[in-house]
């Protein structure tokens, strides 16, 4: 008598499983692909950007503003970063112009931020000082530096 062995329908051909595996190895590098896109953007995220604003706010604590040109760095907060500000009269009446640069250094070129605003402050020396045929600061508008 002979036996026979029926052969079971049951198991995988080595093609199968070697489909299986490329397909598994595939998902596996998209998916590592889109968790390092996502550590990228969250590490761009944390980078700490310039608060042009927070150099206006400290300004507007003052009472009295002189014409001129300051410059400085934002120290430990910002260390690639400066800021230059010039307060000009924009007015008789005790109105002036600041004008805000900030320049940070982000690798190949250096990015700069602008800001203008007005304040009035009618108690600033330079408008106590001058007489009244005296030409104001520079009209408003007027570029930076010119």
């Amino acid at each position: 008598m002979k036996i026979r062995r029926q052969r079971s329908g049951t198991a995988f051909t080595l093609l199968e499983v070697m489909i299986a595996v490329a397909i598994f190895f595939v998902a596996v590098f998209a998916i590592l692909e889109l968790v390092s896109q996502n550590l990228r953007y969250i590490h761009n995220l944390q980078k700490p950007q310039v608060d042009i604003g927070a150099l206006a706010a400290e300004l507007t604590l003052t009472n009295s503003l002189e014409e001129g040109v300051e410059s400085g760095d934002f120290g430990d907060l910002y260390p690639n970063a400066t800021w230059t500000r010039e307060v000009y009269e924009a007015g008789t009446n005790g109105l002036f112009g600041v004008d805000f640069i900030v320049t940070e250094d982000k690798g190949d070129k250096p990015v700069e931020t602008k800001l203008s605003i007005l304040l009035y402050r009618p108690n600033s020396e330079g408008l106590q000082n001058r007489d009244i045929g005296q030409p104001m600061g520079r009209p408003v508008g007027r570029p930076l530096g010119q």
